[in-house]
This record gives C-alpha cells, structure tokens and sequence, in this order.
C-alpha cells in the first residue's frame, strides 16, 4: 500500500472513531511537555499538532488536547502528572525522557505514550520493545547507543583529540546509560571522556570554564530537554571557548553547534500521533511495539566550523546529510 492511501485510510478511521465518540464528548490527549510554552518547545509542538491533523483529528471537533509545560521544574512535572490523570484524558503522551517517569509514577492504567525516550526497556518503561506490556508504548531515539558515533565524527574534524567532554544532565533517567556508554566509547576509540553535569541554564558559563581547565578538545551532548532549551547559550560559550560540538538533533546544529547526529525529531514528534490513534480506537498500549528510528541525519555547520578555524573534509561533507552554510 502506498503511503499516501495509508495516511488517507489512517484518517479515515480516525475521523468515524471520532464521529462515534463526538455524539458524547470527544477523547481527551494530555500531553506533558519539559519547556515552559509551546514556543519554547518548537519546532516539535507543531510538527506533533500535525501529525495528529494528518490523520483527520481536528482540536475541538473529534478531539482535545490538554497541554502542561513543567519548565524543567520536578515539582511541577510531577504536580502537572497528576493534574492530567486527575483531568481523566484518555492518553497522556510524555515528551522527553524526563517526562515519562512522572507520568508514571502517577498512573498504571491511563495509556501513556513516550516520546524521544532513550532506553525504554532499561527506564523500565516496558518489559520489551516488541511485546511493551503495562500502560506504556511509543519511540524511543536510541540515543545512548549512537555516543560512540558522536565521538568518531568529532575525531575525523579534530584528528588529534584525545580529550572529550561529555556533558549531560544528571536530573534524567537516562544520564547513567550515557555515561556508561560514553566510557565505553572512549575505551574503544582511545579516547578520555571527561563528564561534565548541567543542571541548570545558569551554568553555562561555569561548565565550560571547567572543560578548558581540564583542557577538553571536543564536546558531545547527551541529550535532554534542559540542554535543548539551553542550546543557544550552550553554542555561544563553545563558541568562545573553541570547542567544537555534536549533538544530537538537526536543531542542535541549526542553533549554531558544529555537528548533530541523530533521529529526525520532527518527524517523530509528528509521528507520535500514529500510536495514539491506534488507542483511540481501541488497541491496548501492551500490544503496540515501540518504534525505532530506522535513519539518523548528520548536520555540519560550516558557520561554525569556519569560525573554530576547522577544516572539514570534503568526504565528510559528502557524506552529511545537510550542510549549513
């Protein structure tokens, strides 16, 4: 079947499942999100608005949606969970790794869809990715596995690094299983991985006077919601202090950082919705396998490159994905 007629049939059922529901009160998504506003939380707050738009879901005609934005804050992750099952939404997408454990800590039996987490089954999020079982499904970004990559495409532009910086925040989920597969990565390759924690948008200044003290020649970021909304700060004191970076989204390296390598974001946020459908209309969470990302984007920012006074090689730059100019 061709994707268009896929879509086409999607929204289809999407529509007639939101006709029979409409006739009472249309099915209720909560959406629990990191940042502080749907501006904040850009591009993915659109691209999620039209992924549910694609499959014939119209906010306050077949559905409704209930958004919360924590801004980083624990408390209020955890008071705004609670809010949302409180409110009876039908499903409750979590977005960011961050999110998912609040969600929940505050309910076994709304459905709850994950988006960008890193390790699932390790988060104990699901039994498996195949057979999930519980009240959870969604994607997952695979991101812990890709910290070797990183590491290898800031080695082929910095040929003599020896000394890489491994930022993460220590408040996610995920941040063991970075630095457990940074430590690796670094044993494999030969290199020396220093971690460095961020816990707040005001250290910026802080932790990077620590990566040139400790004579960091590179930096990977692993990824989570405080570094994304961060990243603009982020890029302008690597800037300063001459450190090349890879992150891990085209975002990353549109705001201004030498490299991303990573999932398209978009297109999973906007994708989300294809789960939830199925919900929707009726499928159980536990038998709705988790979804991988089968393609990962690498993005070169030549601005930026240039300004470190980079040389990147013409065979990595055919091999990139996009080139910023």
């Amino acid at each position: 079947m061709r994707r268009r007629e896929f879509i086409t049939g999607l929204a289809g059922a999407a529509l007639m499942a939101g006709t029979t529901r409409a006739a009472s009160t249309p099915p209720v998504v909560g959406v629990l999100w990191h940042a502080g506003s749907a501006n904040d939380e850009q591009p993915y707050f659109d691209a999620l608005a039209r992924g549910f738009r694609e499959l014939g879901y119209g906010e306050g005609q077949n559905i409704r949606f209930e958004h919360r934005f924590p801004n980083e804050n624990p408390d209020r992750f955890r008071s705004m969970a609670a809010e949302l099952v409180a409110a009876k939404v039908d499903v409750i997408v979590t977005v960011g790794n961050i999110t998912a454990p609040y969600a929940r800590s505050a309910t076994s039996s709304i459905p709850i869809v994950f988006l960008f987490a890193a390790d699932p089954v390790g988060a104990g999020f699901v039994q498996s990715l195949a057979r999930p079982g519980g009240n959870m499904t969604g994607l997952t970004q695979i991101a812990t596995d890709l910290t070797a990559k990183r590491f290898e495409l800031l080695r082929e532009i910095v040929p003599s690094m020896s000394r890489v910086a491994l930022l993460l925040n220590p408040a996610e989920p995920s941040a063991p299983g970075y630095l457990r597969e940074g430590e690796a990565a670094a044993r494999q390759l030969g290199l020396t991985v220093l971690p460095f924690e961020f816990r707040a948008a005001g250290e910026v200044e802080m932790v990077f006077k620590g990566m040139k003290e400790a004579k960091v020649q590179a930096l990977a970021f692993a990824p989570g919601g405080l570094l994304y909304q961060s990243r603009d700060r982020l890029h302008q004191a690597a800037l300063a202090h001459g450190i090349p970076t890879c992150g891990w989204s085209r975002e990353i390296a549109v705001s201004g950082h030498l490299l991303s390598y990573g999932a398209d974001q978009i297109e999973m946020a906007r994708h989300v919705a294809v789960p939830v459908d199925k919900i929707l209309r009726g499928t159980r969470p536990a038998d709705i396998a988790v979804e991988q990302p089968t393609r990962f984007q690498l993005i070169v920012n030549q601005k930026i490159a240039r300004a470190l006074e980079l040389k990147v090689p013409e065979t990595f730059l055919l091999r990139a994905d996009e080139v910023i100019e």
